[in-house]
C-alpha cells in the first residue's frame, strides 16, 4: 500500500471538480489529487446539452478552457411564458448588458476540454478510481482508494468533494436537506420546423416547465413531466413523441420533426447543511442539487468551485494553512447567499408557476407582464440568472 501526501484532494473529477483543479494548478505551487470513479467518457449517444451562463463563461475563459470547446450556441433571447394564460417575458442581451445571455454546449465536449487543460497542468488526475468513505482529523483529511488494483492512501491538509453526494452524505455533522418534486425530466435533442437562431424558450405549464435551448440546427429539449406520464413518453415511437411535445408546447416553432435519443430522470431539490466539515468542503451537487428550471445548477457547481479556489489562494498568498476552520468558514459565508439564492429561486418558480391553481396562475401572469414592461426588473432577474445573487 503507498502513502503520498497532497495539499489538496478533490473527489469528482466531473467538470466541476476539474473546473477548481484547473483554477488552483493554474495559479499556485499547490499540490493536487484529482480521483474520478469513472473512466474517461467516450462520445457514444452522449448528446447531454448544458446550458452554460456567460458568468460561467468568463469562469471557463479565465481557465483556459473556452477556446478549447469544439462548438458551442449563443443564447441571446429568452423567451418565458405560462400556458394557457395571459402574460410573457422576452430577455435580450440588451437588458442584461451582456453579448450572450448564455450558451449551449455539450456535456462531453466541455469535458474533453477540461480534461484537455488537465494534462497541460501540474495536477495528478486518476480515473477508476474506487474511495472508500474518508476520514478526518484536526491536521489532515484522509483518503483510501484502489486503482488499478493497487489499493492507496493519501493524506490532504483539505479534501474537497465533488462528487454528486455520496460520500459527503457519510460525514456526521452534514446532513442533507430534500423536497422531492413528484416530477421527471425528459432530455433529448430536437428539431422543428422553423429555425430561430440564439433563442431559447421557458414555457411553464401545470406539470412543469418545458424548455427549449438552442443547440445548433437542434433545441436542446427538457421537459417536466409527472413520474407516470414520463414512463409513457419514454415508451413512445418517434411520430408519437413528437406529436405529443408539440401538443404540449404549441405552435410557436411549428411542427417538431425529429428527435434523437430520449432520456429521463427524477427531480428534487437536495441540499447540504453545513457545505463544509473538518478539512473538508463541498461543491457543485455533493452541495446542491437543484430542478433544471432556468438552468441554475451546473452554474451555481461551478462558482462554488472557482470561489473556493479564490478563498484557497488568497489564504496560501496570506501564508495561512488552507483547510482550517477559518478559511473553511469564510468559504462557507462567501457562499451563503449565492447557494440560498439559487435554491429559493428555482424552487419558488417551481412551485408558483406548477400547480393548477388558477388564481395563481394569473397573478403568474401578471407577473411576467410587469417584468417584460420594466426594464429595471429584467435587468435584475437576468443579471442574477447569469452572474448569481451579487449580480
Amino acid at each position: 500500500m503507498s502513502l503520498e501526501n497532497y495539499d489538496i484532494a478533490i473527489i469528482g473529477g466531473g467538470p466541476v471538480g476539474m473546473a477548481l483543479a484547473l483554477a488552483l494548478s493554474c495559479n499556485s505551487n499547490l499540490s493536487i489529487l484529482l480521483l474520478e470513479a469513472r473512466g474517461l467518457p467516450e462520445k457514444v449517444d452522449d448528446e447531454r446539452p448544458l446550458a452554460l451562463s456567460h458568468g460561467s463563461h468568463l469562469i471557463l475563459q479565465r481557465l483556459g478552457v473556452w477556446e478549447k470547446l469544439s462548438q458551442f450556441t449563443p443564447i441571446n433571447t429568452i423567451h418565458i411564458s405560462n400556458k394557457g394564460y395571459f402574460g410573457r417575458t422576452v430577455l435580450t442581451t440588451e437588458d442584461a448588458g451582456v453579448p450572450a445571455l448564455g450558451y449551449v454546449v455539450n456535456y462531453h465536449d466541455l469535458f474533453r476540454a477540461l480534461y484537455d487543460k488537465s494534462l497541460q497542468s501540474n495536477l495528478h488526475y486518476q480515473t477508476g478510481a474506487a474511495v472508500q468513505p474518508c476520514a478526518t482529523d484536526d491536521q489532515l483529511g484522509h483518503v483510501q482508494y484502489s486503482h488499478a488494483g493497487i489499493e492507496k492512501t493519501i493524506s490532504a491538509k483539505l479534501l474537497v468533494l465533488a462528487d454528486g453526494g455520496q460520500l459527503s452524505s457519510q460525514i456526521k455533522d452534514i446532513t442533507y436537506q430534500t423536497t422531492e418534486y413528484d416530477q421527471w425530466a425528459i432530455v433529448a435533442n430536437v428539431r422543428t420546423e422553423e429555425q430561430q437562431t440564439g433563442v431559447a424558450y421557458e414555457r411553464f405549464t401545470s406539470d412543469g416547465p418545458v424548455a427549449l435551448l438552442p443547440s445548433g440546427e437542434y433545441f436542446a429539449l427538457v421537459w417536466t413531466v409527472s413520474p407516470e406520464a414520463a414512463k409513457e413518453i419514454l415508451a413512445m415511437d418517434e411520430n408519437r413523441f413528437l406529436t405529443r411535445l408539440h401538443e404540449h408546447f404549441g405552435n410557436r416553432l411549428g411542427q417538431f420533426v425529429h428527435t434523437g435519443k430520449r432520456s429521463g430522470f427524477p427531480l428534487a431539490l437536495k441540499y447540504a447543511v453545513p457545505a463544509t466539515s473538518q478539512r473538508t468542503a463541498l461543491v457543485g451537487n455533493a452541495a446542491q442539487t437543484l430542478h433544471p428550471v432556468a438552468g441554475q445548477g451546473f452554474n451555481l457547481g461551478l462558482r462554488d468551485a472557482y470561489e473556493l479556489a479564490q478563498e484557497i489562494l488568497d489564504t496560501t498568498s496570506n501564508s495561512k494553512e488552507i483547510g482550517t476552520p477559518p478559511m473553511l468558514t469564510r468559504y462557507r459565508q462567501r457562499r451563503r447567499t449565492d447557494s440560498q439564492g439559487g435554491r429559493i429561486f428555482t424552487d419558488s418558480l417551481i412551485k408558483l408557476f406548477s400547480n393548477e391553481n388558477t388564481l395563481l396562475k394569473h397573478c403568474c401572469g401578471l407577473g411576467l407582464t410587469i417584468m417584460d414592461n420594466f426594464p429595471p426588473i429584467k435587468r435584475f432577474v437576468a443579471r442574477r440568472m447569469i452572474f448569481g445573487t451579487r449580480g
